[in-house]
């Protein structure tokens, strides 16, 4: 659909200067940005691309000169990424899910659904299931039994959703996302090798081979409103209590939250991260791609994890950290400039016993 300047500006709470009532169709890099596209160009380095291009009108950072470039409009904004944000969401063409109930979908006598939801081929909603209204349920997606969505929910492709699950407004899920699965919990009869390596901290394991029992998970999954979960990415179920999400979390692509754990309020999650059960994670929380969490411990407010860190123990809040074991950033990354630094200091120690030999055979 298409918008003028003025339209995109109004909607973006930003300014726009020029022909305003320019029609833009979407939005495009600047060099290969046509006419009837929007150039992003929100820093001066991407600006310089406005001259390979054909745009007739740019989003600029806020105090740019607008003039400077061959352009008829632009529009200036003062944080870039959240205008793009709103951009982003204003040119999404969806994934042109249907409306309704498909003739294919199942959808039990005993299910509730909201005012103008849509259930898409060949999904299933199971007995005594709600779904809030406007809510859009993709192909083949799964709501099991009692499980409760509320308003303006976005299931793509694939999803599960299991039995019991409680999930607030506003949910998105990416494809093949599943929320409620059992969590990993096995017991033996007699102590376990795990028992025993945990206790002696690796010193002595002596217990002979069993066999695994199994836990059921009876808790279910909470999760609160404005959540997002990345395609692939599942939530196991607490064993008594429900595994529980916080409103506003972010949670990317093919991560892993085990039983018990409990999640605060809008933390941000990169892909591939992994919570063991039963660990406490605060209010906005950063992980970075591939974190991992052991079980049983607890992350504060505000805490921020690189890429690839390991946290074997508690994190208190405000504290920005890296590496495995994942220790304070600025400790982690002394570390790693000391080690640059030893293929230097043997050769300077080899020099230096080169040295004194010498000196010691000349006496």
């Amino acid at each position: 659909m298409p918008y003028t300047i003025e339209e995109i500006a109004k909607a973006l709470g930003a300014r726009a200067e020029g022909k305003t009532d320019l029609t833009i169709t979407s939005a495009a890099e600047p060099a290969q940005a046509g006419p009837d596209q929007l150039a992003l160009a929100m820093k001066p380095a991407f600006a310089a691309g406005l001259s390979q291009g054909k745009a007739r009108a740019a989003m600029l950072w806020a105090d740019a000169v607008w003039t400077d470039y061959e352009i008829e409009a632009a529009i200036l904004v003062p944080r870039p990424r959240v205008a793009m944000a709103g951009l982003s969401a204003i040119f999404d063409p969806g994934q042109g899910y249907g409306t309704g109930i498909h003739p294919t979908a199942i959808v039990d006598p005993g299910a509730r659904l909201g005012t103008n939801v849509s259930v898409g081929p060949m999904a299933y909603v199971a007995a005594d299931a709600v779904i809030g209204d406007n809510s859009v349920i993709g192909p083949q997606a799964y709501i099991g039994t009692a499980a409760r969505i509320g308003a303006g929910a976005l299931l793509h492709s694939g999803v599960r959703i299991m039995a019991r699950v409680r999930i607030g407004d506003r949910f998105i899920a990416h494809p093949g996302c599943v929320v409620g699965s059992d969590g990993h919990s096995f017991v033996t009869a007699e102590e376990s090798a795990v028992e025993q390596a945990r206790a002696s901290l690796g010193e002595s394991v002596t217990a002979e081979g069993q066999s695994w029992i199994r836990l059921h998970s009876l808790g279910a999954v909470v999760i609160g409103d404005d959540v997002e979960l990345g395609a692939n990415t599942t939530i196991d179920s607490g064993t008594v209590r429900p595994t529980q999400i916080g409103n506003g979390c972010k949670i990317d692509n093919l991560c892993h939250v085990a039983h018990n754990v409990r999640i605060g309020n809008d933390c941000l999650f990169a892909a591939q991260c992994g919570i063991a059960g039963s660990t406490v994670i605060g209010n906005n929380v950063t992980l970075g791609g591939q974190v991992g969490v052991t079980d049983n411990t607890s992350i504060g407010d505000n805490v921020v994890a690189g890429g690839a860190s390991k946290v074997f123990s508690k994190v208190p809040a405000g504290r920005v950290i890296m590496g495995s074991p994942a220790v304070k950033m600025d400790t982690h990354l002394d570390g790693y400039k000391a080690i640059r630094r030893l293929p230097r200091l043997f050769e300077q120690v080899a020099a230096l016993q080169k040295a004194v030999f010498k000196s010691g055979e000349n006496e």
